[in-house]
């Protein structure tokens, strides 16, 4: 088991309203007024207000969390409604961060809420983690997994992460300096980042809308395990969860022996590569833009626009005078066969970035002067055909 101290000692006595509002959490013996007082004086940031960050901010502003800091640049989209349960129809063009304070404030007004409108990066990320107890972490891509994992090393601080993809979930609790010599951090379950396009993001894959809710509860449920030094945390473990299946399993982590120290934040997305070299140095010099492409469809010469998405992806909207070639069939050669050499191919995806990897390919293969588009259908859709419907 990994029992560790409560992290926050607690605050001074509870008031008549907070002893109503948290008279479910006081009659917990392993809770009580002193573990409601731990979480009224903890201060935990929490990484976007997004799939996970939605459910986490609610449920840490119902818990009682005192302070909460939000870091999110982004404005709320109609295609965040599907899972981002703290925003609504209304605050569809609002900052997200403002969003989620807003529905913070209706579930608790106690709560002190500070929002943190920026990118993190390694710049600000180690001071603004000093200024917390807990991290939650939610991010869906591994620069940012790798700059909050080190960041936190830095600061200190220990951190829950998940992560979600179509209908899988992960949770992990990581901590460096945990007391009793059992600290472990993120890059003990993942040592080196997995080769570009190897894990695609939920913009790119998809999510579940509820699974959100599923994972976000567990990482709530540790950070309230944390704070007030209860129960057995998942440090050293990680949770997975099938939906499908609707089964949970959990997976021992170890401290790698060849780990190097960190001493420093680095470059992640260098680090992490979005897309892979191969991939980098067949766009450059092959990459053409919406509009370059709108003017080459209508001129004299004759194009193969191959599309490299997924079929259910095609379903939802595609270019006019496209034809689906998934990016799957590249990979495993069979739609090499199938190219014209008559015709100059362009080649396109969501956002550029598997086109991109297949370009590599399809370079190798020969067909030297194919290209690919910039920013995908999504750049497509709002450069020339506003009337495509995006997700």
């Amino acid at each position: 088991m990994t029992v560790l101290p409560p992290l926050v000692e607690p605050s001074g006595p509870l008031s008549y309203d907070e002893v109503a509002r948290y008279s479910r959490h006081l009659i917990i013996p392993a809770v009580g007024t002193v573990g409601q007082r731990r979480l009224r004086a903890a201060k935990v940031l929490v990484i976007g207000a997004g799939g996970l960050g939605s459910p986490a901010l609610l449920y840490l502003a119902a818990a009682g969390v005192g302070t909460l800091g939000i870091v999110e640049f982004d404005d709320v989209e109609l295609s965040n409604l599907q899972r981002q349960i703290i925003h609504g129809r209304s605050d569809v063009g609002r900052s997200k961060a403002a969003s989620a304070r807003d529905s913070i404030r209706e579930v608790n007004d106690g709560v002190d809420v500070r929002l943190h409108e920026t990118r993190l990066d390694r710049d600000n990320a180690v001071a603004l983690f000093a200024q917390y107890d807990l991290i939650l972490d939610g991010t869906d891509n591994f620069a940012t997994r790798y700059l909050v994992n080190d960041a936190a090393v830095l600061a200190g601080k220990p951190y829950v992460w998940g992560s979600i993809y179509r209908f899988e979930g992960q949770v992990s609790v990581f901590w460096e300096d945990a007391p009793g010599g059992v600290g472990l951090n993120y890059r003990d379950l993942y040592p080196e980042a997995p080769p570009p396009g190897m894990v695609p993001s939920c913009a790119e894959g998809g999510v579940l809308g509820v699974l959100c809710a599923s994972i976000g509860s567990v990482m709530v449920t540790e950070a309230i395990k944390l704070i007030t030094g209860i129960g057995d945390t998942l440090l050293g473990r990680l949770l997975v969860y099938d939906a499908l299946a609707m089964s949970y399993r959990t997976i021992k982590v170890g401290r790698d022996p060849d780990r190097i120290p960190v001493t420093e934040l680095i470059d992640y997305d260098a680090f992490c590569g979005v897309v892979s070299e191969d991939g980098v140095a067949a766009a450059e010099g092959s990459t053409i833009t919406p509009a370059e492409l709108a003017a080459l469809l209508k001129g004299p010469e004759e194009v193969a626009l191959i599309d490299v998405r997924e079929p259910v992806e095609w379903d939802i909207a595609r270019i006019d005078g496209a034809t689906l070639v998934p990016k799957g069939r590249f990979l495993s050669g069979e739609a090499m066969v199938d190219l014209p050499s008559d015709r100059r191919i362009v080649l396109h995806c969501k956002t550029g970035i598997r086109s991109a990897e297949v370009l590599a390919l399809v370079h190798a293969a020969g067909f030297s002067d194919a290209v690919h588009l910039q920013g995908g259908i999504v750049a497509w859709a709002k450069q020339v055909d506003p009337s495509l419907p995006m997700y």
